[in-house]
């Protein structure tokens, strides 16, 4: 089962990010400051690709007369969810990206 990872961000960890990025240090996160953005998307883009493919190899499965129509319910449903997650985060990216551009400075 895949899942799709939590990201948890503590204040004194923004203010130093923050900080960095105002002192004009933009290089990557170490991994003492955990993982960055793109590496969790990453991962979770692939946790939904995964999910596709457990839901293809259990319907081929049930195809072939090996499986049981449970199984396959159930890895297109988990496919299904995490499909639906993953556009989710991607319209709040999107919408996030449009509010940014429409701020006047």
């Amino acid at each position: 089962m895949s899942t799709i990872p939590i990201i948890t961000v503590t204040p004194s960890s923004a203010a130093s990010a923050y900080a960095r990025i105002q002192g004009g240090a933009l290089e990557t996160p170490t991994e003492a400051s955990g993982p960055g953005f793109g590496d969790v998307l990453a991962r979770a883009m692939q946790g939904v690709a995964d999910a596709g493919h457990k839901a293809d190899s259990e319907s081929m499965k049930a195809i072939a007369g090996q499986g049981s129509v449970t199984d396959v319910a159930t890895a297109v449903t988990r496919a299904e969810l995490s499909m639906q997650t993953a556009l989710a985060i991607r319209d709040r990216v999107v919408q996030s990206y449009q509010d940014i551009t429409r701020m006047q400075i």
